[in-house]
């Protein structure tokens, strides 16, 4: 087996079977499995022949619920791939062949679009050091797209359409290595979504391997349809992610000084956040 693709999915019924017919249809001489994960919907999802079905009893999260496909892959690569997703033709075949010819990647993903036809700025980005973090929340990357000072959270100033190493990739389309993955010990249940990919791809280069960021070929990703309705826990998800990666993670390379003050915004945009996720309810 080359490649098992995992798709999660939460609530996304029909997206995740039309995810399915998309890998099916545009997807040809390739050796491959595919892996529901259902994460504790409260909907059925069916069975079929086309994918193996595991079946989760609650919500474990992004990384739990990808984790638990764990022991039923068989190929050599995986595949993350979001339920809210469209594969256009030869865009498995294509980067499975990149990665397979290039054994210093360590992981890759493809061009990612939105419904609208811009690009999800998601798909490549920078690891959230005090710097990045802090142009990225005053929009100075907005302001300056094309700086390399200020717009490095999501490389404005590097062209979308060519192959580039970047520090992390997008969990919408996170092709790698099992071997890689058992090694780092797949995705850190730690984080209940948002933030473990940018983790895996940490892990991935601390073993000395590259990230890359390959656009010669896309995916559609119509993107949040499973945090349409969320928990208080999913909303604050994000930001309770980027306490966890600083501490985990950058914490030990700067001064207290630096760390505390880190610290002091990430829990007023957690205030900010939690009383805004009050309001809505």
């Amino acid at each position: 087996m080359k490649l098992s693709i995992i798709i999660l999915n939460f609530n996304t019924k029909d997206l995740t079977l039309s995810c399915v017919k998309s890998i099916i249809k545009n997807t040809k001489n390739l050796d491959y499995e595919i892996i529901v994960v259902d994460n504790g919907s409260s909907e059925i999802f069916p069975k079929s022949r086309n994918y193996k079905l595991i079946i989760n009893k609650s919500n474990l999260g992004f990384a739990g619920g990808n984790n638990r496909a764990r022991e039923f892959c068989k190929g050599n690569l995986v595949l993350f791939l979001n339920s809210d997703t469209l594969i256009n033709k030869n865009s498995l075949n294509e980067t499975v062949n990149f990665i397979s010819k290039h054994p210093e990647v360590g992981a890759l993903t493809c061009k990612i679009v939105l419904p609208n036809g811009d690009l999800d700025k998601d798909a490549r980005r920078s690891f959230p050091t005090p710097w990045v973090a802090l142009t990225h929340f005053l929009s100075l990357d907005n302001f300056f797209p094309k700086s390399k000072l200020f717009s490095k959270y999501w490389y404005g100033y590097k062209s979308p359409e060519v192959i580039q190493e970047v520090d992390a990739i997008q969990g919408a389309f996170f092709l790698t290595r099992k071997e890689i993955l058992d090694k780092v010990g797949w995705f850190d249940e730690n984080y209940f979504l948002d933030g473990e990919d940018i983790d895996l791809c940490w892990k991935i280069k601390s073993l000395g391997y590259k990230i890359i960021y390959y656009p010669k070929v896309s995916i559609l990703h119509i993107k949040k349809a499973s945090k349409k309705k969320r928990s208080l826990k999913s909303k604050m998800a994000g930001v309770n992610s980027m306490e966890i990666f600083f501490k985990k993670r950058l914490w030990d390379s700067y001064p207290l000084l630096i760390n505390f003050t880190v610290l002091v915004g990430i829990y007023m945009l957690k205030l900010v956040r939690f009383t805004k996720a009050i309001i809505t309810r």
